[in-house]
């Protein structure tokens, strides 16, 4: 039976947490909880966003803009184990076209600018088509097509051995079929609920260029475990880091001018093939300033015309907020994003489990809460789930009971474990001292958050080192090169997308962490045939992720951000400032 498309009802929930949390003030009065200076509201849609469907506005060419974020762009293709990366995405977003698009809510929309449609055209067997628009192109003229569907396919599809892929989830259950130039069949070994976020992630790599290097007609009669689909692997995990003009074209509005790896700066201007409208910035330049107070005071100084910040500072905040008489706009919302303690299972001393447990009981999150994050949002509070966010279905206190029982409690339970204290005050067991570092890159805010753990796990005879490493994203945490990793996640709409997290020997599960309960409630919750079945899942694997005392969830993530000469900005919680970029326009 054919059906219309339909967005799955989990993208839904996503949105209506943001919206249940988000607060906007008018221009005369800051809000109450994150100090907005204009409606947040106003600013979450597309100017052309009608129903389910997106289009770029159509509105004049305006002169260069300049960015600041917090972490420069290091790759072209953003979907391998070691360079996955929201700073990637934030760059690419208007680069590399999708099906859909994320707007400032949450909410999933088609991409209308290249595409016709996304239906299930049937229920039993799981089948869905994806059809694009005729006419769509690379910047260097290539056609943008099927091609590009299958390439993200095998690459995703984990059958093929070289192909470095950080998730596989969905993809794993296509069995797919350009129909046509401008068709993608699939249908799935089961039922797959969160099918539109499917190929969303800038994740529609040229297929031309792998074809030309690889020495192939066409990508559709590579099949997977072939010899020709190790080389495309092989080229497809390894050379598209960094930027080279000629292997990295763009598909979307935008495509890479340049990219200056010293400066982290990455300059955008236009796709002279874009199908869409033709507006917004003439060029676009993207630096890196990971220090949010500085960023706060370029945009202070006209050096960048948006500060775009998922690193809240209440410092840079307060700044920004006071910028009003210099036409600056500051703005604050909740995100998909939460800031977590990721314990290493592989660690000698995260091995044992009174060790976990013991760290997560001598955590004080609401010190944290308190200090760093209230000033930016007033109503912050501590995160008590994994898999969901507040306000969503699903969500529960997990962790409670588990963090912060205090000094005492923590060192019983190190004793009751078998560990004693040392003459240097620090525990051991075995010969295995309790000392570890948190490693994080190199943002203010979390070199704090590391000093008032040191002060409270120091109470409980635990030695806590600083690890600040700015390319610690960028290399290290993917090979599990740490003791505990601070670092955050940041979600797309979509729950399915956290298997590849925590799974046996997911793509994304660096902390070595391997459950069977885990793996089995992820395993049901994504081939779920009903939404209700799919929650029942996500809760199970929400439990038994707290159970193992894998991950100190610390809270979720307002973005901060603030803007001058734009007429409307807003910094999607996946996205970034650019997902609509290309309707921007001066301010009056």
């Amino acid at each position: 039976m054919r059906r219309s498309k339909v967005i799955s009802a989990w993208s839904m929930l996503a949105v209506s947490a943001l919206v249940l949390t988000a607060c906007g003030g008018g221009d005369d009065a800051a809000d109450g909880n994150t100090g907005s200076t204009v409606d947040v509201d106003t600013l979450a849609e597309g100017k052309a966003q009608e129903g389910d469907n997106f289009t770029l506005a159509d509105v004049p060419e305006m002169d260069p803009v300049t960015i600041g974020v917090d972490e420069g762009y290091s790759a072209y293709n953003n979907n391998t184990a070691d360079t996955n990366s929201s700073y990637n995405n934030y760059a690419l977003t208007s680069v590399i076209t999708g099906p859909t698009i994320l707007d400032g809510n949450n909410k999933v929309l088609l991409n209308a600018d290249t595409m016709e449609s996304v239906e299930v055209t049937s229920e039993d067997p799981f089948t869905v088509e994806w059809k694009m628009k005729e006419g769509v192109q690379w910047s260097d003229g290539d056609a943008w097509d099927c091609r590009e569907f299958y390439l993200a396919w095998l690459s995703s599809s984990g059958e093929t051995e070289g192909f470095n892929a950080a998730s596989t989830t969905g993809y794993e259950l296509m069995d797919p079929e350009c129909t046509d130039d401008h068709t993608f069949k699939v249908e799935f070994s089961e039922p797959y609920l969160d099918y539109m976020g499917m190929f969303a992630d800038v994740r529609l790599l040229p297929a031309h260029i792998i074809e030309d290097a690889v020495g192939i007609d066409d990508i559709r009669d590579v099949e997977p475990k072939s010899d020709e689909a190790k080389k495309v692997a092989e080229f497809w995990s390894g050379e598209w880091k960094g930027f080279d003009a000629e292997t990295m074209p763009g598909s979307g509005p935008y495509k890479i001018k340049s990219f200056d790896p010293n400066s982290d700066t990455v300059v955008l201007d236009k796709n002279p093939n874009w199908i869409g409208a033709k507006g917004g910035p003439s060029e676009v330049t993207i630096r890196a300033i990971p220090d949010t107070k500085a960023m706060a005071t370029a945009l202070q100084n006209d050096e960048i015309d948006v500060a775009a910040s998922t690193q809240p500072d209440a410092t840079a905040a307060n700044t920004l907020k006071g910028l009003g008489a210099q036409g600056v706009k500051y703005a604050s919302a909740p995100q998909l994003t939460f800031e977590h303690l990721d314990l290493n299972f592989e660690r000698d001393v995260f091995k044992d489990e009174a060790a976990r447990k013991a760290f997560f009981e001598v955590i004080n999150r609401e010190e944290i809460t308190n200090k760093l994050l209230k000033p930016v949002q007033e109503d912050a509070e501590p995160l008590n789930s994994i898999v969901f966010f507040q306000g969503e279905e699903g969500y529960e206190d997990r962790y409670g009971d588990k963090i912060n029982k205090g000094a005492e409690t923590a060192m019983q339970t190190l004793e009751d474990g078998g560990w004693e204290k040392g003459e240097d005050g620090v525990y051991a067991k075995d010969g295995v001292r309790f000392s570890v570092e948190i490693s994080h890159n190199d943002i203010a805010r979390r070199t704090q958050t590391v000093e008032i753990i040191q002060s409270q796990a120091r109470a409980a005879g635990m030695e806590i080192k600083d690890d600040t490493d700015p390319n610690f994203l960028k290399g290290r945490v993917d090979k599990g090169d740490y003791d505990i990793a601070l670092f955050g996640w940041s979600s797309a709409p979509y729950k399915a997308e956290q298997k590849a997290i925590y799974i046996t020997d997911g793509g994304q599960n660096w902390q070595g962490l391997s459950d069977p309960k885990i793996d089995e409630a992820f395993d049901a919750a994504t081939s779920a045939t009903s939404e209700e079945d799919a929650l029942e899942n996500y809760i199970a694997a929400d439990e038994a992720l707290a159970e193992n005392y894998a991950t100190v969830p610390l809270f979720a993530t307002p973005s901060m951000w603030a803007f001058r000469g734009i007429d409307r900005v807003y910094m999607q919680s996946y996205n970034g400032a650019l997902w609509n970029v290309g309707e921007w326009e001066a301010a009056e």
